[in-house]
């Protein structure tokens, strides 16, 4: 089937393909500022780690929900800031002040997150992606153009204060149009670049790209910058790996660390008739005239890539995406890096849509080696393929300690099987860990679904836990936006920590949901964390 999602058509396969397709105003020109050009640094006041808002020195946890209802508007969206050391909650909406937008039907704000310290105070800003904003035209709303607003953190917080900057992607990128569908802001990745600069990488997987005269819908760009140079990107652009083609959906995801990114072309057609079949650029931070360069393509067309698998239509390789650095045993530092791709449209046998994972090492030169391609029916992986489990909906691969060599024992890869039956109980969702450098893949793999030591809860159906993950170095985090239980019947947050899913510690998960804890009894999808 397909799902109209706000006007656009995405591609879904199954009863559970609206949950899959969900997950992921007019703001003024006048006044809106470079990235970069926000608050005075207060270094002395910010002590500042990755996602620390007030600069404490505390993790902070950033919680969205794009469905939610604010002031009576559905789907307007919310953001929340959980401060570390139990310091507080800070609720960020369009009805903020200073955000320059107004509440809308089906805005979906936080869609897409993201975070970095751009004006180097030390404390976190957050960005906000908010695709399914409607812009002013000439006479009537422009659809789904989309927009995306900067909200600076202080020592006193973030939110209700902050400095907020805000753009549509005519504001953010000079020359460029705000059109129907483009949904700029759709997905975003930060973060801060080898060079020192904060870079900010955002998805317009609706952006209709014009070649040879003829315009492309739905090709897709994203828009890149570092430090104050910005510019837009296309398959088009000079070294950048694929073709420019109707509904590629380049930007769809994204993913990146201090020295590489990749984008994910899920609707990219393979050959000539692999309609969808999906693709992945990498690209490092060095800039070429304020373009990042381009140092490999990926798909599973397989010659000459290293890469295990077949290029189908509907396999969507690249729909999901997650990097974390990778330190080799010649360097004392992380040169290369570890790249998960969810391919959850991948069959398997005569199973349609099981899904399958590829995690692939990139190192400097552009080389890719593939580490591994596995699914439900690989050797000794725990399970078997489901028709619609959609195994890699979701992937979070992260590093745990990227001071010493990297090895089988510091990586650890969360795949998310949002349509999985649990005992019985349909598309009830799990969570599947993995050791992804382990030289047999399943040899302690895991599954975790409600109900298990470390996730609190039971399984209902159309639960989808597995379609939100997010991983740090010490936690991973696990949102059921559409749990079904009554007791967290807004959604629910649940951070488990590595240690505990590896059975060296116990106890130390903790949860999150509305109505409890600090935090106002306002929720639709609560942790649409992924």
């Amino acid at each position: 089937m397909r799902l109209s999602l706000k006007g656009w058509d995405v591609n879904t396969k199954s009863g559970m393909s609206g949950i899959i397709a969900a997950i992921g105003l007019f703001v003024a020109a006048a006044g809106a500022t470079a990235v970069g050009a926000g608050p005075a640094a207060a270094a002395a006041s910010c002590a500042g780690v990755s996602t620390d808002f007030n600069g404490d020195g505390l993790v902070d946890n950033v919680v969205t929900d794009p469905q939610a209802t604010v002031d009576g508007v559905p789907q307007a969206g919310l953001v929340r800031v959980l401060y570390g050391g139990g310091k507080g909650v800070s609720e960020i909406s369009q009805a903020t002040p200073g955000m320059g937008a107004l509440l809308e039907r089906g805005d979906q704000f936080g869609s897409a997150v993201a975070w970095t310290d751009f004006n180097g105070d030390g404390c976190s800003d957050l960005v906000i992606g908010t695709p399914y904003e409607d812009t002013g035209g000439s006479g009537a709303d422009v659809k789904d153009t989309g927009c995306l607003h900067i909200v600076y953190g202080s020592p006193t917080g973030i939110g209700v204060g902050s400095t907020i900057e805000g753009y549509t992607q005519s504001a953010f990128t000079p020359g460029a149009n705000n059109e129907a569908g483009d949904r700029f802001g759709y997905a975003l990745q930060a973060g801060t670049a080898d060079t020192g600069q904060p870079y900010l990488v955002v998805g317009v997987p609706g952006e209709g790209v014009v070649v040879n005269g003829v315009n492309q819908a739905d090709a897709g760009v994203i828009v890149y910058q570092q430090g104050a140079k910005r510019t837009t990107v296309t398959q088009d652009s000079p070294g950048v790996p694929g073709v420019v083609e109707a509904g590629d959906q380049f930007g769809a995801s994204l993913a990146g660390t201090n020295r590489y990114f990749a984008v994910g072309t899920p609707g990219e057609t393979i050959g000539a008739d692999a309609v969808a079949a999906g693709g992945v650029a990498v690209f490092n931070h060095t800039l070429a005239d304020g373009v990042p360069t381009a140092i490999a393509g990926m798909d599973q067309a397989g010659e000459g890539e290293a890469l295990t698998g077949i290029a189908e239509t509907g396999d969507r390789f690249g729909a999901a995406l997650s990097m974390t650095g990778y330190r080799p045993a010649n360097q004392t530092y992380n040169s290369d890096a570890l790249l998960a791709i969810g391919t959850p449209g991948e069959g398997i046998g005569n199973v349609p849509d099981a899904g399958g994972v590829a995690v692939v090492r990139i190192e400097p030169s552009g080389r890719v080696t593939e580490i591994k391609a596995f699914d439900a029916g690989t050797a000794n992986v725990e399970g078997d393929p489901g028709a619609g489990d959609f195994f890699g909906q979701r992937v979070a691969i992260t590093n745990t300690d990227t001071s010493v060599v990297t090895g089988t024992a510091t990586v650890r890869l969360a795949v998310g099987i949002p349509g999985r039956d649990v005992d019985g109980v349909k598309d009830a969702g799990a969570i599947q860990v993995f050791k992804p450098l382990d030289s047999d893949i399943g040899a302690a793999d895991r599954i975790i679904a409600r109900g298990s030591a470390v996730l609190p809860g039971k399984p209902n159906p159309r639960d989808f836990t597995g379609i939100s993950l997010r991983s740090g170095a010490v936690t991973l985090y696990v949102g059921i936006p559409y749990s079904k239980d009554p007791a967290t019947s807004k959604g629910v947050l649940h951070t488990m920590p590595w240690s505990d899913i590896d059975g060296t510690t116990t106890g130390g998960t903790k949860t999150f949901q509305p109505g409890s804890g600090g935090l106002s009894d306002i929720g639709t999808s609560f942790a649409t964390v992924g």
